[in-house]
């Protein structure tokens, strides 16, 4: 059996129609089955500051309270997951698209307030995936794409980091087939200068980790990106990489792995 490969793809490619078109018809090309983890944070950030809805991160993870939560449903769960949908049915892509409460995809529980406050955010792990939906809809021939929104199964619908989603995504599915986790930004891979395109780090390691987040060259939403890969790939995840949205057929890119 093919591996099975999971891509996260950000807002910096859905918010760009030619970027995420190129990206599409390049997955549309990924032979085997095939599944699709989007944000569309710079969406629902546009949609927030249209509505004088204050915006606050930190380390990269949205603080949503409560208006905060129907702009993020709105925008993950509808326009973004609809357009990405939309689109790769237009090319011969038989996709469907996912919250966390269809078809009880992914429950998560509310994140404790301390030590900080994220209000309607849910934590979630391998556990909390539907591994038998996902299975049967790959078997029958659909590429599912998962957006951030998940559920609590009592009705409270919760924002979640779809660095976290694509992860747990990975590691629940390892346990029955093999998998490989793709991050997909506009970046050619994690940089040492982000001004330099060139200066891509091959490896990382968790022994890498703590000088990289420290000297400020892994930061803001790329923190919880690697923290999530380090993660899938002590989990049993075959291979994690970092790599731009453009190149997802080639093999350049930051390798995460132990």
């Amino acid at each position: 059996m093919q591996t099975l490969k999971i891509f996260k793809i950000g807002g910096n490619v859905v918010d760009n129609p030619q970027i995420l078109s190129k990206f599409l018809a390049d997955f549309n090309r990924v032979s085997g089955d095939k599944i699709i983890v989007h944000g569309g944070g710079k969406e629902a950030t546009r949609l927030a500051s249209a509505l004088d809805v204050p915006v606050t991160m930190i380390e990269g993870r949205r603080v949503t309270d409560r208006r905060t939560l129907d702009i993020v449903t709105m925008v993950y769960a509808g326009l973004v997951n609809k357009r990405v949908v939309a689109a790769l049915q237009a090319i011969g892509c038989n996709a469907i698209g996912l919250s966390g409460s269809d078809g009880d995809a992914i429950r998560a529980v509310i994140r404790a307030p301390e030590p900080v406050d994220y209000g309607y955010v849910g934590d979630i792990n391998a556990s909390s995936v539907n591994v038998r939906l996902l299975t049967d809809l790959l078997g029958s021939g659909m590429v599912p794409v998962l957006c951030a929104i998940t559920h609590d199964g009592d009705g409270l619908l919760l924002n979640c980091n779809a660095d976290t989603i694509a992860s747990s995504v990975a590691v629940a599915l390892s346990q029955v087939r093999e998998t490989e986790l793709i991050y997909c930004f506009e970046q050619p891979g994690v940089l040492t200068d982000i001004n330099d395109k060139s200066s891509v780090i091959p490896l990382i390691t968790p022994d890498d980790f703590p000088a990289l987040k420290e000297s400020g060259v892994i930061s803001a939403g790329m923190i919880p990106k690697i923290k999530n890969a380090l993660d899938a790939v002590r989990k049993g995840v075959r291979y994690v990489s970092v790599k731009s949205s453009d190149d997802i057929l080639g093999c350049t890119g930051t390798t995460v792995r132990l």
